[in-house]
């Protein structure tokens, strides 16, 4: 099903090992349940070989019957490592239930993901604006004093309608961050089918939401070594994004979120048909810079170096000297060509040139060519008279030369300046 493979890709991003537990065996009529658990074991092991948890156990057991409880609880404890726990910094708490308790006030249950906290310290809750002081901290039911980083635990404010947050962040300091733009590193996930498409709208899940989000996608530019993210480095922007490029997303909220920096950020398409057999995760990443500004977009957006490769192609209309041409059809006639002026251009016998500005009102142009053009070029440019019907002049067809124009415009420069 859909679900279920989703939610092993998501284990694949999030955790490195896997315990299947094939539960309530006692279901099973007993002269069938050996072979039916067999069955199952042999079909999921072969879905787990495409992934990181190949290698995963596969146990049953039965609470009803007791049957595989105790080599459960083995397992489990054999395989939990405690990491190193950093108790520094600013207090993140990860809230996933919020209930009253009369007499007491509101309990936030979760797990405490960064620094430490201790009775009678303030927090903050998100969403709320709100700060309020630790009245008591629980661990497994047993009252403790401090609660630090790992910990599972409920801890209880007082004068907080429990109605306000469901899902969220207790925190201390600054280290939650209201964000309105993000920019991510790019890992595409295989399962996913879809194009990939720059000004597309995507669900974006970070931390305890998901929002709607506009995409664009750009890349290192070519030949470039697969840096991190540089904000003074230069980005080609994607219309399509192709796996295998180093790539970097800029997602545009809808609303604003709450994150903390370096969180993982995954990508969906949620409004395809849950009953299609088709994966809806598309790809995933980690934020590598924030925009915290409302005024994001007028004030701090032009900062991002993303550029499009433009190209466009005129030709000579005729020979003003040996130095200078006329072009023509590179413009139309409402374009300001002095925004075009001293840009290179190519001429298709080889000359470089440079556009020196307008020359009339029709939208033809002068391009000075440093070197002088080459006797060829000037014998492809020489009037020619060609004669008609009773050997009458009907005019002067010069042979065609190109005119080549190529140069960057920065994506999210409002003087839409070029550049070569």
């Amino acid at each position: 099903q859909t679900q279920t493979a989703e939610c092993l890709i998501i284990g694949e991003l999030t955790c490195d090992k896997l315990l299947v537990v094939l539960n309530k065996t006692d279901l099973i009529p007993e002269d069938k349940r050996a072979d039916k658990i067999a069955k199952v074991r042999k079909k999921i092991s072969m879905t787990l070989s495409k992934t990181k948890f190949k290698n995963a156990e596969i146990i049953s057991c039965s609470a009803a019957e007791k049957e595989g409880v105790e080599n459960l609880i083995s397992i489990i404890s054999n395989s939990v490592v405690i990491g190193p726990r950093d108790f520094s910094g600013d207090f993140v708490f990860s809230v996933d239930h919020c209930f009253g308790v009369k007499g007491q006030g509101t309990v936030l249950t979760g797990t405490c993901l960064s620094g430490c906290i201790g009775l009678n310290d303030t927090v903050k809750i998100s969403n709320t604006k709100l700060e309020k002081k630790i009245k008591s901290i629980q661990v497994f039911r047993k009252s403790v004093d401090k609660l630090y980083q790992g910990d599972r635990a409920g801890i209880c404010v007082a004068q907080f309608d429990p109605k306000l947050i469901e899902r969220g962040l207790v925190y201390t300091g600054s280290v939650v961050k209201t964000v309105y733009a993000v920019i991510i590193d790019i890992n595409k996930v295989a399962y996913y089918k879809g194009s990939i498409t720059t000004k597309m709208k995507y669900h974006v899940s970070i931390g305890h939401e998901t929002v709607l989000a506009k995409i664009t996608f750009f890349k290192t530019e070519e030949g470039s070594s697969e840096a991190p993210f540089n904000m003074n480095h230069n980005y080609l922007y994607q219309d399509t994004y192709s796996e295998g490029d180093r790539g970097f997303a800029l997602l545009q909220f809808e609303h604003p979120v709450l994150c903390v920096e370096d969180s993982m950020v995954i990508i969906s398409r949620l409004d395809m048909d849950i009953n299609t057999p088709a994966c809806r995760l598309a790809f995933y990443g980690r934020l590598r810079h924030i925009y915290t500004s409302q005024d994001y977009s007028d004030n701090q957006l032009s900062d991002l170096r993303i550029f499009k490769y433009k190209e466009r192609e005129g030709q000579v209309e005729r020979m003003n000297d040996e130095y200078t041409v006329i072009g023509k059809d590179l413009f139309k006639k409402e374009t300001d060509i002095d925004l075009f002026s001293h840009l290179a251009v190519n001429l298709s016998t080889g000359e470089l040139g440079k556009i020196e500005g307008s020359f009339g009102q029709s939208g033809k142009f002068k391009v000075y060519v440093q070197d002088g053009l080459s006797e060829k070029t000037k014998l492809l440019l020489a009037s020619k008279k060609k004669k008609g019907k009773d050997n009458v002049d009907v005019g002067v067809v010069p042979e065609k030369v190109m005119i080549n124009l190529k140069f960057k415009r920065y994506t999210f420069d409002k003087k839409k300046q070029m550049l070569q």
